[in-house]
């Protein structure tokens, strides 16, 4: 008795098995069949390409922040187009700040940290 009862726990393992193993031989036939029905990848001649002026050069700027505007009464409040679109301006000095050997180091670096 208790061998029969192994044999159909063996057999319907085994079915088990057969079933996932069919499912996932489907599933890989369906998804080949839908790739095969999608656009392929697209040929050079689809891609962007520069103007005709060469490429576009970027740009760098010191920028500085935007002052936020004050509302003329204390009980109004200030409505979007009222607000700049920027939180930040272009800075009228525009050279860029340079680190100075000794006036300040990085947390940890054991430097002198001198101003």
């Amino acid at each position: 008795m208790a061998a029969s009862d192994a044999a159909w726990g063996m057999i319907g393992a085994f079915l088990g098995g057969l079933v996932i193993a069919g499912a996932l031989v489907w599933s890989i036939r369906l998804g080949t069949k839908v790739r095969r029905r999608e656009p392929g990848p697209p040929r050079p001649s689809d891609q962007p390409n520069p103007p005709p002026s060469g490429p576009v050069m970027e740009s760098r700027e010191m920028r500085e922040p935007d002052e936020v505007p004050h509302a003329e009464d204390e009980g109004e409040r200030l409505t979007p187009h009222e607000m700049h679109p920027s939180g930040s301006k272009r800075s009228e000095d525009q050279k860029r700040p340079r680190w100075r050997p000794g006036s300040s180091g990085s947390f940890g670096s054991a430097g002198s940290g001198a101003s």
